[in-house]
Formats: structure tokens, C-alpha cells, sequence
């Protein structure tokens, strides 16, 4: 069971705070729909007004975010910082623009990753993930050289998805299986955006199962649905869920940071 809030992980040599700021909202990731749109005018090309909501989760007692090679995002972090934000950076490498809904995955190999892991080591991170349509690509050699390079940097490695049941039994047989410590996957009440038709008990059963042997900590993206539920609903759902430990949450305003961490702190 995961306690959300004002808590860090233990892990190996390090504690890292347990809640992370999403930041899709930010670089107006296209699986929001029309809202993409709006993030892109209101937030990505406006790295003032994203700075001002890193400032806000912060104060609201945030301490951890997920950065990508993003130069607007770069920046707004950067003046967030200079206004004395100090976050632990959980980096994502590898990111494209490859379509969500029709991917393609050797287009998505094409990105530069070594370039990301430069820029990103600059934020001193305690964790760097891979982008999920590299993963999801499951070419293991391609993958195990992307992890051997952020383990020589004494950084923690994890792997994303956005097919946690399919992508878990594939690494559970893979040759990276103990090259990695971290796992970010889709889990929501509904089974939105994951590989799966619904999310009831018996899925939750299987999806536990299956994390519990792969045996890596497990950080929960997409706990909103993408917007669909309300905080307080999709974090009641979050927390009796034994395989959480971390979790990261994306807002797009500073509003939308009061209500949510908010709830998150009473829960």
C-alpha cells in the first residue's frame, strides 16, 4: 500500500520522494485530445507560465519531477530553480514524437538518447527511465545499451510502458530482466490507456502477480485516467494497490495543483 504524500522512498542509497510531477501537460503530449491543443498554447510554448506551476506544486510540498529533453520544459525547470525549487529529477530518455495511436517503433529508435542522457545528467538524477515506444519495441539488445550507459552512471535505471500486462511477461523471459531497478506503467481505476479491457479485481490480481515477480519498484503514471477521474477517486484507488511505490501526476494550472495535491496531502 502506498502512503502518497510527504513520504520518500528507501532505495539502496537514496531517498526520493514518493510524489512526481508529471509533465505531459506541459509539453501538450497528443493523447489529451483537443486539450493538447490548449496545453501547447498555454503551457509548452510558455515555459513562464510552467515554471509558475513547478513553483506552486513545490510550495504545495512536491518534491520530485519528471524532466525530458524538452528545451521550454528545460527552461521552465531552470526558473524554477532559480526562485529556489529543489526537486528530485526522475528523467525520461528517448522521447519522439512517434504517433500514439499508430506507433512506430523503429521510427522511434531514431531518436538521439545519448544526446538526452547528456543533457539530462546536468539535473543530477536519481532515476533515468526509457521512453515507453522504445521499450515497447522489445528489441532487448537495443535496449540493454541504453541501460548499460545510464548504469555506468551510477544512476538508477527503469523502463516505461504503456502495456503493463504484455510488457511484463516479456521482460520477465528477457535478457535486461536484472539490468534495471524502476518500472513505470499505466494504472487507473478504469484500465484507461492500459492493455487491458477494464481494471477489475481479478485484473488487479493478475497485474500484482506478474509485478510481484518481475520484483522492481513501480511507479504509477496515468492514476487520473487522463482526466476522466477526480483526484480523490483515483487516488483512493492508487493507494490500496500493494504494488504501488511511487507515483507521478500531471496538472496544468495552478489551480488544478491546489485541488490535486490537496487531495492527495488529506488523503
Amino acid at each position: 500500500m502506498l502512503t502518497i504524500f510527504n513520504e520518500k522512498l528507501k532505495f539502496k542509497d537514496k531517498e526520493i520522494s514518493k510524489t512526481i510531477l508529471g509533465t505531459a501537460t506541459f509539453t501538450g503530449e497528443t493523447y489529451f485530445g483537443h486539450r493538447s491543443r490548449l496545453y501547447e498554447l498555454d503551457l509548452e510554448t510558455q515555459p513562464e507560465n510552467i515554471a509558475k506551476i513547478i513553483q506552486k506544486a513545490y510550495d504545495l510540498g512536491v518534491r520530485s519531477i519528471n524532466l525530458v529533453n524538452h528545451e521550454n520544459l528545460l527552461k521552465a525547470y531552470d526558473m524554477a530553480c532559480e526562485n529556489g525549487v529543489e526537486m528530485d529529477v526522475i528523467a525520461t530518455i528517448g522521447k519522439s514524437n512517434v504517433n500514439y495511436l499508430m506507433p512506430d517503433y523503429e521510427k522511434a529508435k531514431e531518436v538521439d538518447w545519448l544526446s538526452d542522457i547528456h543533457k539530462l545528467s546536468k539535473y543530477n538524477p536519481s532515476i533515468m527511465l526509457i521512453d515507453e515506444f522504445l521499450v515497447n519495441s522489445y528489441d532487448w539488445k537495443y535496449l540493454e545499451n541504453m541501460l548499460n550507459q545510464i548504469n555506468k552512471l551510477n544512476i538508477f535505471s527503469g523502463l516505461i510502458t504503456f502495456s503493463p500486462f504484455e510488457t511484463t511477461k516479456k521482460l520477465l523471459d528477457s535478457p535486461i530482466r536484472n539490468d534495471f531497478d524502476f518500472y513505470m506503467i499505466p494504472v487507473n481505476k478504469y484500465g484507461y490507456t492500459m492493455d487491458s479491457e477494464s481494471f477489475l479485481k481479478d485484473d488487479q490480481i493478475k497485474l500484482t502477480k506478474l509485478l510481484k515477480e518481475l520484483d522492481k519498484k513501480i511507479i504509477i503514471q496515468k492514476a487520473l485516467a487522463v482526466g476522466i477521474l477526480q483526484p480523490k477517486e483515483a487516488f483512493e484507488f492508487i493507494k490500496k494497490l500493494e504494488f504501488a511505490d511511487m507515483i507521478t501526476v500531471g496538472i496544468a494550472s495552478i489551480k488544478e495543483a491546489e485541488s490535486t495535491f490537496n487531495t492527495l496531502n488529506n488523503l
